[in-house]
């Protein structure tokens, strides 16, 4: 397994960023009090980003159920009980659609997300073509895939992918609680072909897996690590769906997932950190505290693949009770 870089003496890069945090730091994060690391993650955050700027995404699952794999999170995996229908590729034309009407909703990227272990064969030829006409109505284009190779990471980006979304899940040090099927090291190796090809990456994790602290900050160091950072960081709250082996775990902490949204900020300043799944469960109070601790992107539409999200009006009258605006 790959680890993260050696630390060295804290060396800013040119553009002021760090690529070097070592464990000790991130957990002196974690560790201040929470107004101090509030201020600390919101004043980085405004030498970056308009603070009243909210990118806006829409996800669609292109291909539902019948992955091979068993993340143990995933109601799409078919090693559980949970397990949903497995369902054919969209049609194009229907993607295409749904892009549209993301972008009428005020949505500026669309995400497309495929219940596979890697893509193969035609259906990867079709996705290529969804990704020509989604970019061709105005929309900058993310998908996720599973893993892939060199080579169809270069025809994503001849096709004109903007992000590749690839998560790491959680720590190298927790990820075999969770996972099997599948390696660290495969998952950082996907992550190289797309950097490579020149796609921006989108990476980020899960928390509330039952993993501790200690996990959140060994995975934000993977992330910060990262030269450059991924440009979009998600950051997943757990949706503990029943069926999966991860539907009894204790639900986390509010404070302690502002924690994570904050110190992610601090450690990735020009990256979007983005609130994923998990945003129905929480309230309207925590969600404006988590956009107060550096959180400036978020899902719109009222499903994330298989599980729900809040409704769109929902969000919008959120942003307005804010004095947010959707970019």
């Amino acid at each position: 397994m790959q680890a993260a870089p050696e630390t060295r003496s804290p060396v800013p890069s040119a553009t002021g960023l760090r690529f070097d945090w070592s464990l000790e730091e991130i957990d002196a994060l974690f560790a201040l009090p929470f107004n101090d690391l509030l201020y600390r993650a919101q004043s980085v955050h405004r030498a970056h980003f308009d603070p009243s700027a909210v990118q806006v995404s829409t996800l669609l699952s292109i291909k539902t159920g019948g992955c091979p794999e068993d993340c143990g999170y995933c109601p799409q995996s078919v090693h559980h009980e949970a397990s949903v229908s497995a369902e054919k590729l969209l049609d194009v034309e229907a993607v295409v659609a749904a892009a549209r009407q993301a972008k009428q909703a005020g949505a500026s990227r669309f995400c497309m997300g495929a219940a596979w272990r890697n893509p193969r064969g035609r259906n990867f030829d079709r996705v290529l073509e969804m990704v020509e006409r989604v970019r061709a109505e105005g929309l900058q284009t993310c998908v996720t895939l599973g893993m892939l190779d060199a080579g169809q990471s270069q025809r994503l980006k001849s096709a004109g992918l903007d992000y590749y979304n690839h998560n790491l899940d959680t720590s190298p040090e927790f990820y075999g609680e969770v996972i099997s099927t599948r390696t660290y090291d495969d998952r950082l190796d996907t992550l190289r072909h797309v950097r490579e090809a020149g796609i921006h990456v989108c990476c980020g994790g899960i928390v509330g897996m039952g993993e501790a602290r200690a996990d959140r900050a060994s995975l934000l160091q993977q992330l910060a690590c990262q030269s450059p950072h991924p440009e979009s960081v998600p950051v997943n709250l757990l949706v503990r769906v029943e069926g999966t082996p991860l539907a009894a775990q204790d639900a986390l902490d509010p404070f302690e997932f502002v924690r994570t949204i904050a110190v992610a900020r601090v450690l990735m300043p020009q990256s979007h950190v983005r609130l994923s799944a998990g945003r129905e469960s929480m309230s309207d109070e925590l969600q404006a505290l988590c956009f107060h601790a550096g959180a400036n992107s978020i899902f719109y539409g009222e499903k994330l693949l298989t599980t729900s999200n809040p409704d769109v009006d929902h969000d919008r009258q959120l942003f307005a009770r804010l004095g947010l605006k959707a970019v």
